[in-house]
């Protein structure tokens, strides 16, 4: 079977760009659109809540560079609204044609009820630099969520001068993405650096978009609130495919999506089958979306597609790098391989091994690259527990 003479791919992020710069590199010679609903040139997101949001880079520094010379047709600023099968429509009306789409619209920042339009998020370009804006001329921040990115967003504030509130609902930080024990030393990092960190918070609601109200009747004010509680997939313009897409498009091994012929996706508006879990998974891992585009550009290409790469995701907190390999939401113990932060010594150096049965599916490192860089190969290879050196 050939490969489709046309491709259409729906989102400028870095699993749209990645899939137009696989399937050029696996030898595609047909035509590709690339359609993107932000009219900024197409950017990389983790520096968003990094680089970007404290000033050290300017916002062209994020952008990719793939896309030079590869012969890509880009409409940037037009959002796309709907699809049928080998047609993609724009909100201005265009229709876009293909024998092959890819969706990568990835996902969009959660909301509250009741939120008011002055609370921020932090998911785009735009949000990245209002935040940015706001902190400027501000003396506190309030966070909900204590994820990575409510995290590091307080790290920045704090690095200010700033006082700052974070407040989660559960009673570890980053519990789903770490695990109780690992969440434990993101929870110590926050209030170590002088957060007011409320754990077990749960909000009523806003007062207005400086003021939140808690469920036991406090009150809480801020110059400038965030909101970070996750992200839900960018599907509301495939609502009228009869789709089912709210956890994501459900897709196969390779990316082609259920339901929809000739049609694949990538990133985190995807969920691919995941033979280990026995069911379908959003990967939200930066290295996920690369090797999904790899996967799905070589399936469209009709070519071998490359080995999967160990996920690997990170996070920069108040002064250290918080790396995390493989799958640690697969683990049933978690086990201290270096440093002390687990009886209560430094966070800094400390790594964490995530075991299911005789398994090693994860390590998680604070502050610790050379430690945690002598994993990666176990974590490759599912290593026995016999296998590693425990501290």
């Amino acid at each position: 079977m050939k490969p489709p003479r046309g491709v259409v791919v729906v989102g400028a992020g870095l699993g749209g760009v990645r899939t137009v710069a696989r399937l050029r590199g696996a030898g595609y010679r047909g035509e590709i659109t690339l359609a993107g609903a932000e009219p900024h040139a197409p950017y990389d997101r983790p520096p968003l809540s990094k680089q970007i949001l404290t000033g050290h880079w300017p916002p062209e520094r994020a952008r990719f560079r793939e896309l030079a010379g590869l012969d890509v047709r880009a409409r940037l600023g037009v959002p796309a609204v709907g699809w049928r099968e080998g047609v993609v429509e724009l909100a201005d009306g265009t229709e876009l044609a293909a024998e092959a789409v890819v969706v990568a619209t990835g996902a969009q920042a959660k909301t509250l009820p009741g939120q008011p339009d002055g609370v921020h998020a932090l998911r785009t370009m735009d949000d990245a630099l209002a935040l940015r804006a706001a902190l400027a001329g501000a003396g506190s921040l309030l966070v909900v969520g204590a994820g990575f990115i409510g995290a590091e967003v307080a790290s920045a504030a704090r690095a200010r001068g700033m006082e700052v509130t974070v407040l989660e609902a559960l009673e570890v930080p980053c519990a789903r993405a770490l695990g109780a024990e690992a969440g434990a030393l993101c929870g110590r990092l926050l209030t170590e650096a002088g957060v007011d960190l409320r754990l077990g918070a749960r909000l009523s609601g806003f007062a207005d978009a400086a003021t939140v109200e808690l469920a036991d009747g406090t009150r809480l004010m801020a110059d400038v609130v965030l909101v970070g509680v996750g992200a839900a997939p960018a599907v509301d313009w495939l609502a009228e495919t009869g789709v089912d897409a709210g956890a994501g498009l459900r897709c196969d091994e390779r990316g082609r999506v259920l339901g929809m012929p000739a049609t694949w996706a990538v990133g985190d508006v995807a969920a691919w089958a995941d033979p280990l879990r026995g069911k379908h998974f959003r990967y939200e891992h930066w290295t996920s979306v690369t090797d999904q585009a790899a996967m799905v550009a070589a399936d469209i290409a009709r070519v071998k597609p490359p080995a999967p790469a160990v996920p690997y995701v990170w996070s920069d907190q108040f002064g250290l790098k918080i790396q995390v390999l493989g799958r640690p939401e697969l683990a049933d113990e978690v086990v201290p391989l270096h440093g002390d932060g687990f009886t209560g010594g430094p966070v800094r150096g400390t790594v964490a091994g995530y075991f299911s049965g005789e398994r090693l599916v994860g390590v998680a490192g604070f502050g610790a690259p050379k430690p945690l860089a002598r994993y990666r190969a176990l974590v490759a290879a599912n290593a026995l527990r016999s296998e590693i050196p425990l501290a």
